[in-house]
């Protein structure tokens, strides 16, 4: 990567402090400002009704207050299942819901998840791992705690997500403030990369409208989507600019009288893979690498000892 590439880059690095921050800010709030969020949570338990597993250990990744974590619960009510979410006060929140029965709340990073390899037959993450730094190394953890044949389903935003409020911002200042988002081809090919199985993908675009842009900025806010890049303006958003970036938003108004917010949702799903002959199985690596032994080896070529 040339230093051009690094510098393109960098202004669009997450903090990961300020993303814990944000969310256990929002805790209280989060689900009534967060419509769209529960809307994509029902359908990847729609997307589940199609799959027949069975699975005994599930872990929600970015499970907030816990309402995907409840669903899914009662999908497989046999099944230990763990809400983890980076911000305590989300699952402090949630520990308060009736509707919330999980086998545990477990407060760590999508990144460097606190379970042995091979533990966990499902993983689901409902808009999460864009919030995530390493794209790569989340789904290295995944795999990592996954069991051979596991499931791992999960959504996140597409590129166009916020695409109004990005353009209206584009000429005001030297500043980004919308987060970037991964590209459906990059999630699948990295994937790909780290050895899922069979990995599908498809998205769609969701439109909110709002009566003016200042009730978009506040439901941002309130779900705890705040612009924590590195190139984000540190420091308070100053009456002059705000005022111009709500005049640009104004191009976007539709027939109708409102303004748009697009959302592009991205569905994942793919599988821990299996070895290709199970008598065949040996120990598998922390990289994914599956050990042998030598003996096994000759009795498959008909070597006597």
């Amino acid at each position: 990567m040339s230093s051009s590439d690094k510098n393109e880059i960098q202004p669009y690095a997450l903090d990961k402090r300020k993303v814990q921050a944000a969310f256990d800010h929002a805790a209280s709030r989060y689900d009534e400002a967060a419509v769209l969020q529960h809307e994509v949570g029902q359908r990847v338990m729609e997307r589940l009704e199609l799959i027949k597993i069975k699975p005994q250990v599930i872990v929600d990744i970015g499970s907030g207050t816990g309402r995907l974590s409840s669903a899914v619960a009662k999908r497989y009510p046999d099944s230990h299942l763990y809400s983890l979410d980076l911000a305590a006060a989300m699952l402090a929140y949630a520990r308060k819901q009736p509707i919330t029965q999980p086998a545990g709340f477990i407060c760590a990073d999508a990144e460097l998840l606190p379970f042995s390899d091979r533990s966990v037959d499902m993983i689901i993450s409902n808009v999460t791992i864009q919030w995530c730094i390493n794209l790569e190394q989340v789904f290295n953890e995944f795999r990592r705690i996954l069991k051979p044949g596991g499931l791992l389903m999960f959504t996140t935003f597409g590129p166009d997500t916020l695409k109004e409020l990005r353009i209206s911002w584009q000429g005001i200042d030297q500043y980004n403030h919308v987060n970037a988002f991964f590209d459906m081809h990059d999630i699948g090919d990295a994937l790909r990369r780290i050895g899922f199985s069979d990995p599908v993908m498809d998205v769609e675009n969701f439109t909110l409208t709002y009566q003016e842009a200042t009730t978009l900025m506040r439901d941002l806010k309130a779900v705890g989507a705040h612009n924590v890049t590195e190139g984000r303006p540190h420091g308070l958003t100053g009456k002059e600019r705000l005022q111009k970036v709500i005049k640009a938003y104004e191009q976007f108004r539709m027939d109708d009288g409102l303004l748009p917010a697009t959302y592009e949702v991205i569905y994942g799903h793919a599988w821990a893979p299996l070895p290709r002959n199970r008598d065949d199985m040996g120990d598998i690596n922390e990289d994914g690498s599956v050990s042998i032994p030598l003996s096994r080896v000759r009795r498959r070529m008909g070597v006597k000892k």
